[in-house]
């Protein structure tokens, strides 16, 4: 099997991928919306919760069957592993609830893919949806490790939603802080998240402003080198005239 991506995967994981891409968009979504459900509503019938729950096992072992099939198509098993990490973890930590959030992490994928081709029409899709997608989980996995201690001070949906939109942005009020020990790793992980993004957005912009930059001077020289031709042909014109 011949190699692409830097040698490792081989070209059999690249056919698994593009045609997994959708499913496992589907199963993502369908995990978020189980995770979501009982949070977001506590007096949900013990079925519907055991229900969502049985969903997002479901989606665990989804996941579970495309990595066991993408390492046996990969030729190098152990590159592959290093280099999908957080698709193991997915994978291997199914009984930590709050890092289940990590299969979400297929929507990012999908929204890198299929964001329009333009560098702006690219960064507004994957940087919004980044974003929206980090705080919602992020405040779905504190208000539920939160909610119920005695001295919580994010007790609804809308306190987390808050709190996680200024701990990604640095901000950071004070006003709404998690206690508990689970609270604080999301807490943890949501900082680290939102200083990646940011930072991927600044050189993102950056590497798009020198490129402009490269671009205006490029036409600028072009404009002078027309302007220098047009006026030697002026002056061999002249003195072609006063040769006469």
């Amino acid at each position: 099997m011949s190699t692409v991506r830097g040698g490792w995967e081989s070209s059999w994981v690249d056919r698994w991928e593009q045609r997994t891409e959708w499913p496992l968009m589907a199963a993502a979504l369908l995990f978020l919306v189980s995770y979501a459900w009982p949070i977001l509503d506590p007096d949900l019938s013990p079925g519907l919760v055991a229900a969502c729950a049985a969903v997002g096992w479901a989606t665990w072992a989804v996941f579970g069957l495309d990595y066991l099939v993408r390492i046996a198509l990969a030729e190098h098993r152990g590159r592959f592993v290093a280099h999908n990490l957080v698709d193991l973890a997915v994978v291997a930590l199914p009984l930590l609830r709050p890092l289940r959030l990590l299969r979400v992490l297929t929507m990012l994928r999908f929204l890198n893919r299929s964001a329009a081709t333009a560098f702006r029409g690219r960064v507004i899709i994957y940087v919004t949806g980044a974003a929206a997608l980090l705080i919602f989980v992020a405040a779905l996995a504190v208000l539920e490790a939160e909610r119920l201690h005695p001295e919580a001070t994010i007790t609804e949906f809308g306190d987390a939603a808050w709190w996680a939109l200024t701990t990604m942005t640095t901000v950071g009020y004070g006003d709404h802080v998690p206690v508990t020990g689970t609270g604080r790793v999301v807490a943890s992980a949501l900082m680290l998240g939102g200083i990646a993004l940011l930072g991927t957005v600044t050189a993102t912009l950056a590497s798009w402003i020198v490129q402009r930059i490269a671009e205006n001077d490029t036409s600028e020289q072009a404009a002078t080198r027309a302007q220098v031709e047009a006026l030697a042909v002026e002056i061999r014109a002249l003195r072609n005239r006063l040769d006469r």
